[in-house]
């Protein structure tokens, strides 16, 4: 054979083992980026999935002086704005609206904002409803009448505008409404500690406890008997129903609706907290002050560390845990008591 064609048969050989092992290189470091970046994000979305630690009022009253955090009132915008501000700047920021990972892959934490939020929306509307007004003919407060809309827009808005934004707004009417609160010069802005004011946000708070407790049950197969129409015989609902509701919750939105009751709980066990310090003298004239302190600590108990790595759904007298039916015993005895408090508050 040709010495000159052995020569370059073998050039090309080695050519191509180069190309091979410049492409096989090429692809293995593009294997380890790939590695690399999936443990980063893996790494960034824990440390974003970590909930917030409580807070304090006199923390969320730091801003104002010792005579302006006694203004009735300054300690339940306090908690709302912390709160909010809370919600907004932790770690990862406001992650509901996310479109890049990690953000769009975590679902835990997102499900814990929107319990915060629906919280927030409610005592937001309780506040220029029925805190900021003397009687139901009384002119609204005009900083309270552009917070609430802020507070309810919705949840997911990535751009135009971002759900950030909107929520940052209502933070900032929320200041403004706080600062002309605690001002001795200002008599526009008002807070009105009454009994029957308490009552209707109680309300509302019951009515939000009650439908999480009866979705964190639904976590296990249930049969339940159809009692919406009871107490009046001429009572009617616009569509039929048979005498027994079948309801079961889909094991995709199990941790869903437990983050979500997480969240609802936090917000709630700090805004109670500030009610018990602006409420003080009403509570006290009905002798109530034991049982919001009680509320308080049933919702504590939600609040505890979860040891285990995903919300398990075992059965009610099962061999696993079932984190649902437990948050939920919590959230149904903070609700009995409330109910409690409502009756207690409505007693002359």
């Amino acid at each position: 054979m040709n010495s000159g064609k052995i020569g370059q048969q073998f050039g090309s050989w080695r050519e191509g083992m180069q190309d091979w092992l410049a492409e096989s290189h090429f692809f293995g470091a593009l294997k380890w980026l790939v590695i690399l970046f999936l443990v980063v994000m893996l790494m960034i979305g824990w440390y974003w999935s970590r909930e917030p630690a409580t807070f304090t009022i006199e923390e969320s009253l730091s801003n104002l002086s010792p005579e302006q955090q006694q203004v009735t009132g300054a300690a339940t915008s306090g908690a709302l704005i912390e709160v909010m501000e809370v919600v907004l700047n932790k770690p990862g920021g406001y992650l509901r609206n996310d479109r890049m990972p990690p953000g769009v892959l975590l679902d835990n934490l997102p499900s814990w904002e929107y319990g915060v939020l629906i919280q927030v929306r409610d005592l937001s509307r309780a506040m220029r409803e029925y805190f900021s007004r003397s009687q139901s003919q009384s002119r609204e407060d005009q900083d309270l009448i552009h917070a609430e809309p802020r507070f309810n827009f919705q949840p997911n808005s990535w751009v135009l505008p971002s759900t950030e934004s909107e929520y940052r707004e209502g933070v900032r009417l929320m200041q403004h409404y706080q600062q002309r609160l605690v001002d001795s010069e200002s008599k526009d802005a008002q807070f009105y500690a009454r009994s029957d004011n308490l009552v209707a946000w109680l309300g509302m708070v019951s009515s939000r406890l009650g439908s999480l407790s009866q979705r964190l049950s639904a976590s296990v197969v249930k049969t339940r008997i159809d009692t919406s129409l009871q107490g009046d015989s001429e009572a009617t609902q616009s569509t039929a129903s048979g005498d027994m509701v079948f309801v079961k919750t889909p094991w995709t939105e199990i941790d869903n609706i437990f983050y979500e009751a997480r969240g609802t709980s936090w917000a709630l066990l700090h805004f109670l907290k500030a009610i018990e310090r602006d409420f003080a003298p009403v509570l006290a004239k009905k002798n109530a002050a034991v049982s919001l302190r009680q509320i308080i600590r049933e919702l504590e108990e939600t609040q505890g560390a979860i040891y285990s790595p995903i919300i398990l759904n075992g059965s009610g007298f099962g061999l696993m845990a079932n984190h649902s039916l437990a948050m939920a015993s919590y959230i149904t005895r903070a609700n009995a008591a409330i109910i409690d408090l409502q009756d207690l508050m409505n007693r002359g």
